[in-house]
């Protein structure tokens, strides 16, 4: 299939591993900001591949898991009246809140339905019009330009019984507050090609430099990330600091014009919590006044549900690249994906998810009989 097999080519692969061994000379820790990049790497076994002195830190990079409880919980608020029709992606339905989901929410009779674009839900508004629809829009830079656009459709159409829950959120700003971490140790960053498809590259430069710390555009097959860690490598040797295009077929230095410009007219920066890592400034968006009457949370009244991320689930740790999934006490025993702690396990981008999948199931080289240890049972590349 063209992009994909020639970028899962065994040969090609053991190139780019030779050249990383080749190049580098001490240890380097690399973050991907991408939970498909994530899963990527721990299905083909790329972390472990790798030379000692390479370790990749899995970062905030799973929409899904970094959506915060309180929105949770205002979905679930929602989602519950009888007037309301909620639809979602499928990979919400079972990211838990403060004591159920929305599983168990359309169980109790709620009608929460699964939809595969926002459109879906306008379509849905205009044959429901004695109903409420709301379509939980969550995600990075990538999903927010459609939702803006079926915002801006149910206004130019004159569909009021429609809204959006927003949660989203972006991902420069994230990058900046890692880095502002005092636990931090990031020393370079494997950027969302998908992200950067949208958005361009123009706010990483200042980032580098500000940091001092190489980010590289990578995409999400092998030879992708490969490449991408070949660069960074190269850079951290030479102690460089910049931003390098490792996904020019799909990304260009300014981005969509066109998706920048829809955002820009229905949405408006603002501050936003993440899920198990708290308050990041300017780092989401919400509906600009012009757009303000088809917020879900204004319309339903929810804006003042708080709530607090329970003690058990380290999944917070999990997204700052603190820990790996298998450190944390609760994965694989108290935390299943049957029954989620948090919503790194769940969703299908989450590192949680992707280490039970992938059968990392104990700290390197300590595993039981059956588990993966540091160089063992490895998803060859390809």
């Amino acid at each position: 299939m063209k992009y994909l097999d020639e970028f899962s080519d065994p040969a090609l692969a053991a190139r780019l591993f030779d050249d990383i061994r080749a190049t580098v000379t001490r240890p380097w820790a690399l973050m991907e900001v991408c939970g498909g990049q994530t899963h990527s790497i721990i299905r083909h076994g790329i972390d472990q591949l790798l030379p000692d002195e390479v370790e990749l830190i899995h970062g905030p990079g799973c929409p899904v898991c970094v959506t915060p409880l309180d929105t949770i919980d205002k979905a679930l608020e929602i989602a519950s009246r009888p007037d309301v029709i909620f639809c979602s992606f499928g990979d919400m339905l079972r990211v838990p809140g403060s004591g159920r989901d929305l599983f168990k929410v359309k169980s109790e009779g709620a009608d929460v339905r699964v939809v595969y674009s926002p459109l879906d839900a306008l379509r849905i508004a205009r044959e429901n019009p004695d109903r409420q629809v709301v379509f939980f829009g969550i995600g990075f830079e990538t999903t927010a330009p459609p939702n803006a656009m079926t915002v801006h459709q149910a206004r130019k159409l004159g569909i009021e019984n429609f809204s959006l829950l927003v949660s989203h959120v972006r991902v420069p700003p994230a990058i900046d507050a890692i880095m502002n971490s005092p636990d931090c140790r990031v020393q370079a960053f494997l950027a969302a090609g998908h992200v950067c498809t949208v958005m361009g590259l123009g706010e990483y430069p200042e980032l580098a430099e500000r940091h001092r710390v190489p980010i590289v555009v990578t995409g999400f097959e092998p030879l992708d990330i490969l490449e991408g860690i070949r660069r960074s490598v190269r850079q951290l040797e030479a102690g460089e600091h910049t931003v390098e295009n490792a996904y020019p077929r799909a990304v260009q230095a300014g981005g969509s014009p066109a998706a920048q410009a829809m955002l820009a007219d229905v949405f408006e920066v603002t501050d936003r919590s993440w899920r198990g890592i708290g308050m990041i400034p300017a780092s989401g968006w919400r509906l600009s006044e012009k757009y303000r009457q088809y917020d879900a949370e204004y319309r339903f009244s929810v804006t003042g549900i708080r709530t607090e991320e329970s003690t058990d689930c380290r999944s917070g740790e999990v997204l700052q690249g603190l820990i790996k999934p298998h450190e944390c006490a609760a994965f694989g025993t108290t935390c299943t994906p049957r029954n989620p702690l948090g919503a790194t396990m769940v969703s299908s981008e989450g590192a949680c998810a992707a280490y039970y999948l992938y059968r990392r199931l104990s700290a390197p080289g300590a595993g039981p009989a059956g588990t993966c240890g540091a160089r063992d049972e490895v998803t060859p590349v390809g």
